[in-house]
């Protein structure tokens, strides 16, 4: 390992999405050399189409008790945000299996446990982040309201809220009258709400990541456009990097690179069971009015979030792999819930946008050193939790790096427990 100027170090951040433009800033104010390498530039993928909510709530995962009975009914149900290409099925079944074996009431307890620390303080870790750049001008605090049919509908989720209860979250509860009064574009559909204050969004994630990126190179940081092939090490330890636009050297390497570090953490001896759920989000353009907050619709599981100038609507689960297109049926399922849940709403126009959430079995994100060869960390695999959690992966990626000790416990987040 070569080191420069009193520790200053060669490092390559591969993935210009929300973690790794976090852990290349991060990384640059430790005084490192810092280069951010993408194949397509930053903020085009899923850091672009999220949901642009800083869900610092967003401490429960998918893998409840009762999904393996529920699943099967979904599927079939055309209302349902569960959608499945079925060719992609037996590709898919040794990770669902993976996947549905943390759906127990002890590792649903301990996956919000290790989420909490990377999610929970996401507004300021948002604020620390961008500062007083042009960046930050895309940050909003706001209230994150669940919105329910009813107060029984709400009581059903009982288990999740009693997780975030003793995560430290406090909420509001608003019904009927007052949360009409709240925001008139809530329709009869939904008459209660829990309002969790404290949270915030990002009006244009894409863009909001291209001025992060943008701050990275006037800082001094060089973004690279190409694609990583490989790692290059020498008795252990990392030399450089095999792009396809040539050999890059580096003492240290970052990779985050989302669903598409699968295969590159292979090279080191990391087997992820990881998959992409694909997201989908519809965007109105030029609406009738906006609503006060993000709003996510529980039993529909997608959010409506205020951006700048448009309203999107985020969510649906599709399970069917890398290659496929983006299918009709979520775009169509989004624009009828959404009539349904705010039946006043107008607007001119609607763009459509599939991506990839980056899915490990057990929900919870790889971050750390790679066991085969601890000079490349690992940042990828946080499914929801991206744009949320990118900030404060960032900042745990320079601690370890620094050689730092992080003030939260990374072991839950190790690489290692994948090692082969």
């Amino acid at each position: 390992m070569q080191q420069h100027d009193s520790g200053r170090l060669r490092i390559v951040v591969i993935g210009a999405g929300i973690v790794g433009v976090s852990a290349a800033l991060r990384l640059l104010a430790d005084g490192h050399q810092v280069t951010l390498l993408d194949r397509a530039g930053p903020g085009e993928g899923t850091s672009h189409g999220n949901g642009g909510v800083l869900a610092s709530c967003a401490v429960v995962p998918v893998t409840v008790p009762g999904l393996p009975a529920k699943a099967p009914r979904m599927l079939m149900d055309p209302d349902s945000p569960l959608f499945l290409r079925w060719s992609y099925l037996p590709r898919l079944l040794p990770w669902l299996a993976k996947y549905l074996s943390h759906c127990n009431a002890a590792e649903t307890e301990r996956i919000a446990r290790a989420l909490l620390p990377i999610v929970g303080n996401s507004l300021d870790e948002h604020r620390a982040l961008a500062g007083d750049t042009p960046a930050g001008r895309w940050i909003a605090p706001s209230d994150y309201l669940y919105v329910y049919r009813d107060r029984a509908a709400f009581e059903g989720d009982a288990y999740g809220w009693r997780l975030r209860r003793e995560a430290g979250f406090t909420w509001d509860e608003m019904e009927g009258a007052a949360l009409g009064a709240y925001d008139p574009l809530l329709g009869e559909a939904n008459r209660f709400a829990v309002r969790l204050a404290d949270h915030g969004v990002i009006r244009d994630p894409g863009r909001y990541v291209k001025d992060l990126a943008a701050e990275f190179e006037a800082r001094g940081g060089t973004l690279l456009r190409g694609a990583l092939q490989g790692f290059v090490t020498e008795n252990g330890r990392l030399t450089g990097l095999a792009t396809d636009g040539g050999p890059l050297g580096c003492d240290r390497a970052v990779l985050a690179t989302g669903v598409w570090s699968g295969p590159l953490a292979r090279q080191l001896g990391i087997s992820v069971p990881l998959e992409s759920e694909r997201g989908y989000h519809l965007e109105l353009e030029a609406p009738s009015a906006m609503p006060r907050a993000p709003f996510m619709f529980a039993s529909a599981k997608f959010v409506a979030t205020p951006l700048e100038g448009r309203i999107r609507l985020a969510g649906v689960v599709e399970f069917g792999g890398l290659a496929a297109g983006p299918a009709k049926a979520p775009f169509e399922l989004l624009e009828r819930q959404l009539r349904r849940a705010m039946p006043a709403l107008r607007w001119s126009a609607a763009r459509q946008w599939m991506g990839h959430r980056p899915a490990p079995a057990d929900s919870i994100p790889v971050i750390g050193p790679s066991p085969a060869c601890g000079d490349v960390l690992m940042a990828f695999g946080h499914h929801h939790i991206g744009l949320t959690g990118g900030p404060r992966t960032g900042r745990l990626v320079a601690d370890m790096i620094a050689g730092r000790k992080p003030n939260i416990d990374p072991a839950p987040y190790s690489p290692a427990r994948f090692a082969v």
